[in-house]
C-alpha cells in the first residue's frame, strides 16, 4: 500500500499553484495528482516522494490534509485490463471508494490507484497474481 496525501482546498484562483509551491519549496516531487471539486472546495489527492513531510508542510501553510492508505495495482495497457481488476474485486465483494489511473515511471506500465476500506484487498489481489506497488 501507498500513503496518499489528501488535501482540502478552497475553490479559487491560484489555489493549486499555492499548494504546489509549498511542495516545491520542500523539495517534494509529485508523482500523481487528482483534483476534484465541489461548489465550495476541492479535494486534491497526491502521491509524492515524502507523504509525511508533504502533509506537515501543507498543514504549516494552512491546509487541512491527512494521509490515506491506497492500493496501487500495475495493469496491462490493453482494453479490458481495468475491467478485469474491478471484476475480481467485485467477485470478492470489495468496495472501491475512488479510483484513478497513473503509471509506473520506471516500467511505463499503467497503474490503478484506489481506496478501499477492506483490509484484505491487497492480499486478495496479490493472490490473484497482480503486481502491487509499495513505492512510486
Amino acid at each position: 500500500m501507498l500513503n496518499q496525501v489528501s488535501v482540502f482546498a478552497e475553490n479559487n484562483k491560484g489555489a493549486l499553484r499555492k499548494m504546489t509551491s509549498v511542495l516545491a519549496d520542500a523539495n517534494i516531487n509529485i508523482y500523481t495528482m487528482l483534483a476534484n471539486d465541489s461548489a465550495e472546495f476541492g479535494i486534491i489527492r497526491l502521491i509524492v516522494t515524502d507523504p509525511e513531510l508533504a502533509a506537515s508542510e501543507l498543514r504549516k501553510a494552512g491546509y487541512q490534509c491527512h494521509l490515506d492508505r491506497v492500493v496501487a495495482v500495475e495493469m496491462g495497457d490493453t482494453p479490458g485490463c481495468l475491467d478485469k481488476i474491478l471484476d475480481h474485486l467485485c467477485q470478492a465483494n470489495v468496495a472501491v471508494d475512488y479510483l484513478y489511473i497513473s503509471y509506473n515511471r520506471q516500467s511505463g506500465t499503467p497503474v490503478a490507484i484506489f481506496k478501499s476500506r477492506e483490509m484484505e484487498t491487497e492480499t486478495f489481489l496479490r493472490g490473484k497474481g497482480y503486481q502491487l506497488l509499495d513505492t512510486f
